[in-house]
């Protein structure tokens, strides 16, 4: 089983890369976590790989840390998610946004990941807890649930500033924050136009 992989970026796409290692071009499907911290073709990348293997077909993926894939991993234990869908959902949500969903049990939130719908979002609560038992003895006060009208608006206002070239770790906590803060309801010009001015005061 390959685990981790080193070499030269030849080619790079939204969800999956080239890598050449030794003469041999390895194709690996990544997480836009991950393709963020990419450098442009011809620089050096270190990934940590899961193999996964089918009669017909083996495939890796790619993570720029291990908290990526040991989440990855806990995904696809669940009924009903693939490896395609664990990497769409890492994509849509960061490993540490994941884990205070689950912990809070804010399905809602989980509803928002593209693919993810009502009965998913409930079993992936209820499962990554019995799968990940150290969530069972966190405390949920780390954060508050999105109510059910914003979860639309956070993944709206997240899905943009990563369009504009921010990181889905610090688009989702300068959101989660502007959603927090704001009396009533904004519009999703207001929250991006918020969270742009929180990022680039963080630069």
């Amino acid at each position: 089983m390959i685990a981790w992989l080193k070499g030269v970026l030849l080619e790079k796409k939204v969800d999956q890369i080239v890598l050449e290692v030794g003469g041999v071009g390895y194709l690996v499907h990544v997480p836009l976590s991950t393709y963020y911290t990419l450098p442009e073709a011809g620089g050096e990348v270190a990934l940590r790989i899961y193999t996964h293997v089918r009669e017909d077909q083996i495939s890796l993926y790619g993570f720029s840390n291990e908290m990526e894939r040991e989440w990855f991993q806990h995904l696809i234990r669940i009924s009903g998610i693939g490896p395609r869908l664990a990497v769409n959902i890492l994509s849509g949500i960061s490993p540490e946004d994941l884990k205070l969903a689950i912990v809070s049990g804010d399905a809602t939130r989980l509803q928002a990941i593209p693919g993810i719908g009502k009965k998913m979002a409930a079993r992936m609560v209820v499962e990554l807890k019995e799968l990940y038992p150290t969530l069972k003895g966190e405390a949920a006060g780390e954060t508050s649930p999105l109510p059910e009208d914003s979860a639309t608006l956070f993944t709206d206002a997240v899905s943009a500033l990563m369009n504009l070239g921010f990181k889905p770790q610090e688009s989702s906590k300068a959101v989660r924050k502007i959603l927090s803060d704001f009396p009533g309801q904004p519009l999703l010009k207001d929250v991006i136009r918020l969270a742009l001015k929180t990022l680039q005061k963080a630069k």
